[in-house]
């Protein structure tokens, strides 16, 4: 199996993809055409990529069967045409929690402390302690999460030990699990905003988040607040945020931008970074030597099961629901065309096959296949199936 890595990619994860027989060609900086050059030339079956965007024409240029994001989100796949090609899709999710965790708390210390003032001044040969010597302080503040994924839940330790109350909002998030947690559950993100001094935000991006925290948000965010968004620059109305900051006095800690560069260094303007108040990062929330090294080993994971298996661990894009009205169950002698004759007959009674498996039992004498259609079936159709002479018996589930 050959697979492209068109990313920065830790060596022992190569080392490991050619210790699962894998042909592996590393070109890291391969991106827009080039990206789709080289899958046209070398034809991989799969891709693994961490911020290299993968659009259609890349997706269409060869036999691509995978691509693995080595990281938690995978907005920078287009997996709607992935999913029409029927190539799948999938994520290392988790593997890089407490990286981004560390660099959130590590964002909100230093908007405390003003941090990166303290240093340029210093830099410059300016001393001002009369001016840094002023800060809040984090002990008995509130701290407010929005989503309660892998990063958000490593948030809440982090916050204890700083000895600050955790109200958050997430739309799994219960009251048995808040209490579980030793958090307070907040009916919505604009309740976080209106009861945290310091917001935390940890929402993937999707339809559903793209552009949710907009003046409605910030506007309940308390006068002089904490603003930290380490998840995606996109889920935020960032002129939403450039207006709060100068009507409420907000500071911002941003490790993320929209139109951010997808590359590891590039030309990138934005006015959010040149406002007084706001500590921006270059996107480093998973960059560390840890974090990475896990986010190997499960992209390598996930090839190798791949490649002996069949299967996808950790795939985004598969139907949560199919249109199956029914499932037709099929116990029969474990024996070669019983299955080849049981699609025929659905064929032929114009019903489509949605999903399926087939399940031998102990000794492999007999099994059980369950084959999910799409369509009304009829008494002739199981009659049709029931026709072969190692069909033990044939009923239908109605969904």
């Amino acid at each position: 199996m050959r697979v492209l890595i068109a990313d920065k990619f830790e060596p022992a994860g190569v080392d490991g993809l050619n210790a699962a027989g894998c042909e592996v060609v590393y070109q890291p900086a391969l991106k827009d055409q080039a990206l789709v050059d080289a899958i046209a030339t070398l034809a991989p079956a799969v891709l693994i990529v961490r911020s290299t965007k993968v659009p259609e024409p890349a997706l269409a240029a060869g036999p691509l069967e995978l691509v693995v994001r080595a990281g938690a989100g995978y907005n920078t796949i287009d997996v709607a045409a992935a999913s029409r090609l029927g190539i799948y899709v999938s994520n290392c999710p988790g593997k890089n929690s407490v990286a981004v965790a560390e660099l959130a708390f590590g964002l909100i210390c230093a908007l405390d402390r003003r941090i990166a003032d303290n240093v340029a001044d210093l830099r410059a040969g300016v001393w001002n302690k009369a001016e840094y010597g002023k800060a809040k302080g984090l002990y008995g503040r509130t701290l407010g999460l929005i989503g309660l994924g892998g990063i958000g839940k490593e948030m809440i330790p982090r916050a204890k030990g700083f000895g600050m109350p955790v109200v958050a909002w997430s739309r799994s998030l219960t009251p048995a699990k808040a209490a579980d947690l030793g958090i307070t559950l907040a009916a919505s993100p604009e309740a976080v905003a209106a009861a945290a001094d310091i917001v935390s935000v940890h929402v993937a991006l999707n339809s559903a988040t793209r552009g949710m925290l907009g003046k409605d948000f910030f506007g309940a965010m308390k006068d002089g607040a904490f603003f930290i968004n380490t998840s995606r620059g996109e889920v935020v109305d960032e002129p939403a945020l450039i207006e709060a900051i100068a009507a409420k006095r907000l500071r911002a800690g941003l490790d993320v931008f929209a139109d951010e560069p997808a590359g590891g260094t590039g030309e990138f303007v934005t006015e959010l970074a040149k406002l007084d108040g706001v500590y921006g990062t270059h996107h480093i929330g998973a960059s560390t030597d840890q974090a990475q090294e896990a986010i190997a080993a499960e992209a390598v994971r996930i090839v190798e099961v791949f490649k002996t298996t069949g299967i996808v661990p950790n795939v985004v894009n598969l139907a949560k629901q199919t249109p199956a009205t029914s499932s037709i169950v099929v116990r029969h002698i474990d024996r070669p065309g019983i299955l080849a004759h049981t699609l025929d007959a659905i064929s032929r009674a114009g019903i489509n096959v949605q999903e399926m498996e087939n399940i031998v039992f102990e000794g492999a004498e007999a099994a059980v296949a369950r084959i999910n259609v799409e369509g009304t079936v009829g008494a002739a159709l199981i009659d049709s199936i029931k026709g072969h002479d190692d069909v033990i018996d044939v009923t239908v589930i109605a969904f």
